[in-house]
This record gives C-alpha cells, structure tokens and sequence, in this order.
C-alpha cells in the first residue's frame, strides 16, 4: 500500500465556496452520492431513497455549548476563552486568547459578572489549555453569557439563527465546541420518513473538541499528535449494532465523529473514555459500512479519515467534482454519501 504524506490531502478550495450559512432548509442541502462512479449530485432529502429497510442510522447525540466567553485581567488587558470540557467543582478546561498570558491564582473578570479564576494548566503543567474555576455553574453561565463557538472560517459574529442551527434537531448531551456537521442536515420530516421505510436509528456521544479544526502540520503524518475527546456508547445502540449485522444490515455512520466513536469502542472494548483514534488509508475499520459527511479541510485528519474509509484516489475524485460543481464546503455546507472500499 502506498505510503501517504501530509501533501497528499492538500487541495485548493476558492473561498467563495466556505460557506458562512447553513441552507435554508437543513434537509435542501446538497449530497454527493461518492458511491457511484461518476457520482451523482443529489438532495440530502433523498436520503430514504438510498438507504435500505434494516439499516441502522448512527448519530452523534453531543450538543453543542456556547463555549465562546469573553473577559478581562486585572489589569484591563481583554481576553477570550473557549472551554474545551467542564470538570468537576466549577472547573474547566479552556484555551485562552490574550496577549500575555497571567500566573496562577490570577482572577479574571467576565462578561456577564462572574469570575473565573486560573488555577493552572491542562492535561500536565506544560500543557496548551488551561485550568479555571469558575464562580458559578459553568453550564448555567455559558448558556446565560457564552456565544456560539463558530469555526474559524466562519467570518461572521454568532447570532440567532447560528444558535438554532450549528446544533443537530436531537442534540442531547451538552459538551461539545464544534457541531457534527453531517447530522445538521437531518430535520424532522426527513428523519420521520426513514423511520417509515425502515431505517433504524441509534445514538453515541462524542463531545468534539477545538482540535478538530487543526490541520496536521507534520508531513510524516504518523507524527501527528491527535487531540483526546471524551464518547460515550450506550449498551442499547451495541445491541442495535449486533441485531442490525445479524440481519444483514447496514451501519451508517452520520459523520466522522460516529465513526470515530464506534471504532475507538471496536477497537479497544471501551464503552467510554477518551478517544485519540487517528484514522488514515490502511485502517481496519470493523463497525462502519456506510458513511454520511461533509467536506473537510485540507491537510486535515478528517481527509485522512475519508480517505482512509472510501480509498484515497476516490476521495480526491470526489473532492474534484465537488469544488467543479460548487459545492458549499466545510460546516454549513453540502454532504457526501459514501460506502466502505473493501479491497
């Protein structure tokens, strides 16, 4: 098998083609169906025509927090937090942007009135993130005084229709700072229509990190050190999983969060923990048949992943015709169906 560098996931993206807003409906998006060769452009709303009675839909149930909290030093200097996980006793876990950062035992105070107070750094004492305990309840004051963290790319400042809509329809467990994007097109209708024709749906729960957004800068992309994230899968979807291969199933996975989830709990037996799963061409993927997702960044582990599940060369083709096509990239934009290469 063919040694892959970083190079090999770089492509050019105009930046017209990012899109800053989500469709105007969430199931009007834009799918790709990569299964085909040449692929065809399709709704996401024909979805249940694509799927097959028996399959079983599996979502990332994370939901997003307005993690984005802005504030000041003692000494006046602004700054901004985006809380990457909540501990226990009113401690977070953040990545600070200032332009000094303070010592230990500093008190900042937030927009809102509240305070949070830096007690050192995470995951050890050098670590990138930082330790704070914040005065009050960190759910009850990012819900009250913390803003949508939209990714990077996204040029605007968060508003309403950000809060509705860079969070899926059955977001459950709050944790996560970015969306999975995949399953921000699914609406009611649609998902009551795949019901209808058969389509089973389970939950797991990967709470996605800021890391997310980082490119790889390594060109041996082994060396790439991948960011933890906490999931969860429950006992219920397990058995889910079983029934649905007994019969002759498949799992379809709704975004790279559902497949990393399944295959970080495939490959070790792990229910729950943290997950550093770095998936690129040559994985044995043991759970996932079929995968639903938008389109990533360049140089990404989210390319790799694709790659590694659907065959590079395919991938590459696809991301061809996507940008050929004008497709909507990246967050709020257009999908892709694709099935599990098996040579």
């Amino acid at each position: 098998m063919r040694v892959h560098t970083l190079s090999d996931f770089d492509f050019e993206l105009p930046p017209e083609l990012i899109a800053q807003h989500p469709a105007a409906e969430r199931s009007g998006s834009r799918l790709l169906d990569g299964r085909t060769d040449p692929p065809v452009d399709r709704i996401y709303r024909e979805l249940p025509g694509l799927l097959r009675a028996g399959d079983l839909l599996i979502f990332n149930d994370t939901k997003v927090v307005k993690a984005r909290l802005f504030g000041e030093k003692p000494t006046g200097g602004k700054l901004e937090l985006l809380v990457e996980r909540v501990l226990q006793g009113n401690e977070v876990v953040a990545h600070m942007k200032v332009g000094k950062k303070p010592p230990v035992g500093t008190v900042l105070v937030m927009v809102g009135g509240f305070s949070a107070t830096l007690v050192g750094r995470w995951p050890a004492d050098d670590g990138a993130l930082f330790r704070l305990v914040f005065s009050e309840d960190p759910y009850t004051l990012m819900q009250q005084h913390g803003h949508v963290p939209l990714p990077p790319y996204i040029t605007h400042a968060d508003d309403a229709e950000d809060e509705s809509r860079y969070q899926t329809v059955f977001a459950r467990a709050p944790g996560a700072v970015a969306a999975p994007t995949a399953a921000l097109h699914f609406d009611e209708a649609l998902l009551a229509e795949l019901a209808a024709g058969g389509v089973q749906r389970a939950a797991v729960t990967l709470h996605v990190g800021a890391g997310t957004f980082q490119p790889v800068k390594t060109e041996n992309i082994a060396d790439h050190q991948m960011h933890a994230e906490r999931y969860a899968v429950p006992q219920a979807t397990i058995e889910l999983i079983r029934q649905t291969q007994a019969s002759g199933g498949r799992i379809v996975a709704v975004g790279t969060t559902s497949v990393r989830t399944l295959e970080s709990w495939a490959s070790t037996g792990q229910t729950e923990g943290d997950t550093r799963i770095f998936i690129t061409p040559g994985f044995d993927f043991k759970v996932v048949d079929v995968l639903l997702t938008n389109f990533h960044l360049p140089k990404s582990t989210l390319m790799m992943l694709v790659s590694a599940f659907a065959g590079y060369e395919r991938v590459m083709g696809l991301y061809r015709h996507a940008i050929q096509q004008r497709y909507r990239f990246f967050s709020y934009g257009d999908a892709m169906l694709l099935e599990r290469q098996t040579d």
